[in-house]
């Protein structure tokens, strides 16, 4: 049974959410407040974090921010945020931060089930990956989800991690942002190509890659991105 964490200040939305889940085959723990749901990460070790953005003590960024920058703590603990607000700029924040989806306020249960499982999905190990050895010294562990550039492990986030393995599985192929997002989320992304830009950039930094001479990404002018590189 897969373990849900919730935080979430609605105590009646947890309670709703817990029942709903529970059909679903998850087990859902609900914390009213960021320094329960602190606690209840440590101690449940989750395999997926609903975060509300709206919080006491500290907003959802703030929790998003925090638990990616200890990755050696939480892992690569997948994360839905759910927002109250309708604007694009709070989920933009969100993606950018290292949260795998987000969830306006109000929602259909069903529609967070699905957006679940196929976080789930993304984050188990995908087979095809066994075929990908070595690329321009980057090496894919699938079973640990874990990422080395010259033998060196990378503090990948989910987003950035799944990124990299959709390149690296197309190499060669260009992708429009419209594209990467699709294919990471399975949503229309044809407001959210700045947070595809801020992803890439993000992921480029950590492989040590720069667009004027990139050993791994390449800018197509005008289209989008492509991967570069041989396996070996």
């Amino acid at each position: 049974m897969k373990q849900i964490l919730i935080i979430d200040d609605d105590e009646n939305l947890g309670q709703l959410l817990t029942q709903y889940l529970e059909r679903y085959d998850m087990q859902a723990h609900v914390a009213l407040t960021p320094s329960k749901g602190f606690e209840l990460l440590k101690k449940l070790k989750p395999d997926l974090l609903i975060l509300d953005v709206m919080l006491p003590e500290k907003d959802g960024f703030e929790i998003c921010r925090e638990i990616r920058a200890k990755s050696s703590i939480f892992g690569q603990l997948p994360i839905l945020m759910l927002t109250a607000h309708a604007g694009v700029t709070d989920r933009i924040v969100g993606l950018e931060l290292g949260a795998d989806d987000y969830l306006p306020k109000p929602f259909e249960p069903r529609e967070l089930v699905a957006r679940i499982h196929n976080i789930l999905r993304r984050s188990s190990d995908d087979n095809s990956l066994r075929e990908i050895k070595n690329i321009n010294g980057l090496e894919v562990d699938s079973s640990r989800r874990e990422v080395k550039l010259d033998s060196e492990v990378l503090d990948l986030t989910t987003m950035e991690y799944e990124l990299l393995i959709l390149f690296m599985q197309f190499p060669n192929k260009t992708f429009t942002r419209d594209e990467l997002m699709n294919r990471l989320r399975g949503i229309d992304a044809e407001l959210f190509s700045r947070a595809v830009d801020t992803l890439v950039s993000r992921l480029r930094h950590k492989l040590n890659d720069t667009s004027k001479t990139p050993r791994f990404i390449k800018t197509v002018w005008g289209r989008g991105y492509t991967f570069v590189g041989e396996q070996i």
